[in-house]
């Protein structure tokens, strides 16, 4: 059987007709089948071809053809729901950790084959955050994957010249950007801080959550407490230790790779970047005019930062393999265990850089996976490696990073909550405030107000 790709427009064709098809109920699929469906958020041609190639290996090895369709997260809800009520839906979704306990809760998943995979691969192998974040009342809804998390660049020159240690923790971060900007007169850290803005979202709930300051606890929100307040003021003097104004995702990014920046908050998306790897996106620093790794080079990174109480939590995001209901699931577990197994390595070199295991290792070999992360090269095209660039320290530290990864509201019933507020940018909103000189603790009491509405309105 040839396996064949569709567009996610012809996926979602059907998605107009979903309530009609809601009341009708999904049948029960054949216990057997020779062929399976997987739909992936890896949608560019390059990424899909990668995951054919997988797929490709999965069926030589287990005569079970996968037909991977390329679908966005952004049509994954509605055509999951479409597909459930006609009877057509997916054997597998690779999807993000807040999508999948959302379809927990609507039914559309059989969590008993996700279960039964976790315990076939072994939890313990798995990232115990990465786990909990796809768990709710004790019933995991998908099987985690892999991820991108948020990092510190630095430049060590730099920081030197300005007599500045590596911070550790959120406030001295916010003092060394400061320091930074009085004395050599370029901006300290660039970060996502566009009042209203989705970058800006982005930067508050990175730096805030890192700050030990929760969105919400046990249902309660709890942004107006003390450390929240505190975290506040922190942003604010990220923010203010900028030359340029405030800045976006893009503008923060191009700001360190120019020079102009000392420090910046960014993904792991920005490691090919400043390596000099990626040619859409060069470094254009001064120096890098004739050394052109002079980046990689003079970056140092700080992958987790020291929560002030706890544990600690950085923002990133996380994919996970999900089951829906009636899918052929056995079928469907033999083929997340290989994707998380014998063919993991080929399955996160589909984007090295935004795909980090979820999975460190196996039993026998708890780094195994993490391990062959480093030695993946940054894309298809590049045969340089992350351990070869960076050094196997990096990769260690990646890993750990990977592990603290914790977003407000995952794994909790205030999740949905939490994801309101992220999309429709609530904290984002009182920046300007914050930015006039408005006390911190009264800008974190009017952020929590709003979320207590949003909350009200559910």
């Amino acid at each position: 059987m040839q396996r064949r790709t569709r567009s996610s427009a012809a996926v979602a064709l059907g998605v107009t007709v979903a309530a009609a098809l809601a009341a009708c109920g999904a049948p029960a699929s054949d216990d057997t089948a020779d062929g399976i469906t997987f739909w992936t958020p890896q949608t560019t041609p390059e990424r899909v071809a990668a995951q054919e190639a997988v797929a490709e290996q999965f069926t030589q090895e287990t005569g079970i053809d996968v037909e991977v369709v390329p679908l966005a997260a952004a049509d994954q809800d509605q055509a999951l729901v479409t597909g459930a009520a006609s009877g057509e839906a997916p054997d597998v979704v690779l999807a993000g950790a807040s999508q999948v306990t959302s379809w927990q809760a609507q039914g559309l998943l059989d969590t008993d084959a996700a279960q039964a995979t976790v315990d076939a691969l072994d939890p313990a192998t798995f990232s115990e955050n990465a786990l909990g974040a796809v768990t709710v009342d004790d019933t995991v809804a998908a099987v985690p994957s892999d991820g991108w998390v948020h990092l510190v660049a630095y430049r060590t020159d730099l920081l030197e010249q300005a007599g500045v240690e590596v911070p550790t923790t959120v406030a001295e971060l916010a003092e060394a950007a400061t320091t930074v900007k009085d004395e050599l007169g370029v901006t300290g850290i660039a970060l996502g801080t566009q009042a209203g803005t989705a970058s800006a979202t982005e930067g508050i709930e990175s730096i805030f959550q890192s700050a030990g300051c929760s969105l919400l606890t046990d249902g309660a929100v709890t942004l107006d407490s003390p450390g929240c307040a505190e975290a506040a003021g922190h942003f604010r003097a990220m923010r203010d230790s900028s030359v340029a104004g405030d800045h976006d995702v893009e503008s923060a990014r191009a700001a360190y790779l120019a020079g102009d920046a000392a420090m910046l908050l960014f993904s792991t998306h920005i490691l090919d970047e400043l390596a000099n790897l990626d040619e859409a996106v060069p470094p254009t620093c001064p120096e890098c005019s004739d050394d052109p790794e002079f980046l990689a080079e003079h970056t140092g990174f700080v992958t987790v930062l020291d929560p002030p109480s706890g544990e600690p939590a950085q923002f990133g995001a996380t994919l996970a393999y999900a089951v829906p209901a009636h899918a052929h699931a056995a079928e469907a577990q033999r083929y997340i265990e290989y994707v998380l197994g014998e063919g993991y390595a080929d399955t996160l070199a589909v984007a090295t850089e935004g795909r980090l295991p979820l999975r460190t290792g196996t039993p026998e070999n708890p780094t195994e996976f993490l391990d062959a992360w480093g030695g993946l090269g940054f894309g298809p095209k590049v045969e340089s490696s992350v351990a070869e660039v960076y050094g196997d320290e990096l990769v260690t530290a990646m890993g750990e990073g990977m592990a603290a990864v914790d977003r407000w509201g995952q794994g909790t019933p205030d999740a949905t909550l939490a994801g309101l507020v992220a999309t429709q940018g609530t904290l984002a909103q009182q920046l300007e405030p914050l930015y006039r000189g408005t006390d911190p603790a009264e800008v974190t009491r009017r952020m929590a107000a709003e979320v207590t509405a949003l909350q009200q309105d559910q």
